[in-house]
């Protein structure tokens, strides 16, 4: 890969940004004007000195290839203004922002990196964890503790779901929300927040309009699945044991092997509880072929630190986690500054994403959805709403609800003009919700998120 002189759009840095207030604030920095001393290298360094209010400039460093962010204003928010500013003007003047030495103050802070880069590649198996960890008969011992409270608190739920079959779905509308609140706090106090999520989810469905009976059974029905899944987890085969710890919400280190390869940066985009706030972040393997799944956590108002903007790629390794399926991955080491997608992943029909869809439903029956890549299909609008058909008619998706208050299903019609379009998204029981899509008159990542 040559990665090092290509410079990132607009649109790709603008991704980072932690919030709207940033991102407008970043693009008022991002001309000649408060800049000085700025440069960048060929390592994925960029540096500049901005104008504030006081009598220094702030001292702003960027390194692409994390990416990374480093300033002397007293900003908690990542980046700050000053660093989204400093990348938008290193993405549109290459004359302010040219390729130069890095001055001793910026080199500093990345010489620390690398050398914190390098102490973590030389660490041992095993080596800084905490004591306790390092102890298997603790560990053990407490496991089995976790494990006798979530058997407990699923005892408990299947109780709660058998009251509410037997009292009749309208007794849940009675009901209102306190009751399933209480109990999805429960399932917290048995140390199993993947099943105090789903309660919080029946809770919410009575409320959710027209049809929820059927919904509130639909939903019902998974969550009594997995409590018996749970309570005869050590009759199941290991990998649909492992996906029912994660849905139950047990956590488990990414097992490896390390994977590497030029992973397609294809959609990055946030959710929240109200509590934390998750980023997903979509790669696919250029050479493997291989698609997955980075998460990375903020506590309320703060957006994570890991961002890697769509329609880049970067080479680097990746260590899978256990369970079926294996795409949730966590980034290892990578070699090199990203660049910019030179084309879209291979795609298929919207009949390949159903059998993709189907199948990954054998391996784990509560997966919501599936991520697929659709080649060679055209928004348009019908009877039923929203679809993505296949060119030649004879098939169609329907596009998730999430996606149609989203702007970015305009961009997508935008893009296509009637033409088919290769778009990569989330695909479920609720329809396809598109995230990014390329087509022949533009091949430049157009993201919909």
């Amino acid at each position: 890969m040559n990665q090092q002189g290509v410079r990132w759009t607009a649109e790709q840095v603008l991704a980072l940004a932690p919030d709207d207030s940033s991102r407008r604030a970043g693009s008022k920095l991002g001309a000649a004007g408060p800049w000085s001393g700025a440069g960048s290298s060929g390592s994925g360094a960029v540096w500049g000195l901005c104008r504030g209010s006081g009598s220094k400039p702030y001292q702003t460093i960027v390194d692409t290839t994390g990416p990374a962010y480093k300033c002397s204003c007293p900003s908690r928010k990542f980046p700050c203004k000053h660093a989204l500013g400093l990348l938008l003007l290193w993405a549109g003047d290459e004359e302010t922002v040219r390729d130069s030495e890095v001055p001793d103050w910026a080199d500093e802070w990345l010489a620390g990196r690398r050398k914190r880069a390098a102490e973590t590649g030389e660490r041992g198996p095993g080596e800084g964890q905490s004591a306790r960890t390092a102890d298997p008969e603790a560990a053990r011992r407490r496991a089995e503790r976790r494990a006798g409270r979530i058997t407990a608190g699923a005892t408990e739920l299947e109780q709660r779901l058998a009251d509410l079959m037997r009292g009749g779905l309208a007794s849940a509308e009675q009901a209102g929300y306190g009751l399933w609140e209480e109990t999805a706090a429960r399932m917290v106090d048995a140390q199993a927040p993947g099943l105090a999520g789903r309660v919080r989810e029946l809770g919410a469905i009575p409320g959710s309009g027209p049809g929820w009976p059927v919904r509130l059974l639909e939903e019902s029905a998974l969550v009594h699945l997995l409590d018996r899944a749970w309570l005869d987890v050590q009759r199941l085969p290991e990998p649909l044991a492992a996906a029912v710890r994660t849905r139950i919400g047990l956590t488990a280190p990414a097992e490896g092997p390390a994977v590497r390869d030029d992973w397609l940066v294809l959609a990055q985009y946030d959710t929240t509880d109200g509590k934390i706030t998750t980023r997903h972040i979509w790669l696919h393997g250029r050479e493997t072929g291989r698609t997955a799944l980075l998460l990375s956590f903020g506590a309320a108002g703060r957006a994570p630190q890991m961002a890697l903007p769509a329609g880049l790629m970067i080479d680097a390794e990746l260590m899978a986690y256990g369970g079926a399926g294996q795409l949730r991955a966590d980034l290892g080491e990578q070699f090199g500054a990203p660049v910019p997608i030179k084309a879209p992943p291979p795609g298929g029909s919207t009949a390949d994403a159903l059998a993709a869809y189907g199948a990954a439903l054998r391996e784990d029956p509560w997966l919501d959805s599936w991520p697929v890549t659709l080649s060679g299909v055209i928004p348009v609008q019908g009877h039923d709403g929203w679809q993505l058909a296949d060119a030649d008619g004879r098939s169609a998706l329907p596009v998730a609800p999430v996606a149609l208050s989203r702007p970015g299903l305009w961009k997508l019609v935008a893009v296509s003009g009637g033409g088919p379009v290769t778009v990569f998204g989330e695909f479920g029981h609720r329809g396809f919700a598109p995230l990014a899509a390329w087509s022949d008159e533009t091949p430049e990542t157009v993201t919909l998120t």
